[in-house]
């Protein structure tokens, strides 16, 4: 399917031969990027299509040192329907009242499944492989959210953090958070080495009551929400406009992007 687009583009119109896709972008919110498949294993052995080597992409995933992150890709959040989370947002004066929340399995198989275990029966600690009814609520209850990797280093679970104020704890070594310009992940959230997860209680609970106020303070504010979603018609701020910004930057390009007519395919 990309090939006989671009093999269309290509044909039709002068821009992509120019810089062979250097000033283009394509959007692959696929597992693995343009890898292009949902098993990491046949998507590292197939790797990004060499027809889109120079074009700019802009996808949900995102992981240092991996063969389907191209450098200069703008990473994105995954889509979370943003009418769904407004209707399912309670007051915000609601007590927070769950300490640590956690819904889903754990993909991550360098890491022991006993140590997830461990947590289960810990009292600040509400984490369960179960789903319920009350999920987007028992979030807007909770200080912690954790958001380890799913099955590619990203997951909705760090949307629905920053929608519902509640503070990510990103368990995901390498993973590339998206609009780094816009949302100050480093201030809103906490990041816990995948090494470290055995001593989550305690390097949660040591944090001062103060960083976490602050950290939800900076949460509370409408345009870390509004820079995460994708509504319709866009809006001032919104991921779309983040996206509009990325490629912005990117502008105006080089003259040395620009392919001399004997070096062209």
């Amino acid at each position: 399917m990309m090939r006989s687009a671009i093999q269309l583009i290509s044909s039709n119109w002068p821009y992509w031969n120019r810089t062979e896709g250097a000033d283009h972008f394509f959007l692959v919110p696929h597992d693995f990027g343009a890898c292009f498949h949902y098993q990491e294993e046949k998507a590292i052995e197939r790797g990004i299509l060499p027809l889109l080597q120079r074009a700019t992409l802009v996808q949900t995933f995102g992981q240092r040192n991996h063969v389907c992150l191209k450098e200069g890709s703008i990473t994105i959040p995954p889509y979370a329907p943003p009418q769904k989370m407004q209707t399912l947002l309670i007051p915000e004066k609601t007590p927070r009242s769950i300490f640590v929340y956690f819904r889903g399995l754990f993909y991550d198989v360098g890491n022991d499944p006993e140590v997830w275990e461990n947590f289960k029966d810990n009292p600040l600690f509400d984490i369960s492989t179960e789903h319920p009814t009350t999920y987007y609520e028992d979030k807007q209850r909770a200080v912690f959210c954790l958001c380890p990797l799913g099955w590619a280093p990203w997951s909705p679970r760090l949307v629905e953090a920053v929608i519902f104020g509640c503070i990510p704890v990103i368990i995901a070594d390498d993973i590339v958070l998206p609009f780094a310009d816009a949302i100050p992940w480093e201030e809103i959230g906490v990041f816990v080495d995948e090494k470290d997860v055995p001593n989550f209680d305690t390097i949660l609970t040591l944090i001062p009551p103060e960083v976490i106020l602050r950290k939800q303070r900076l949460l509370s504010n409408p345009s870390m929400k509004q820079a995460m979603l994708f509504p319709q018609p866009s809006q001032p701020g919104d991921a779309f406009h983040q996206v509009l910004n990325g490629l912005g930057r990117k502008l105006p390009h080089d003259r040395s992007v620009y392919l001399k007519p004997e070096k062209r395919s």
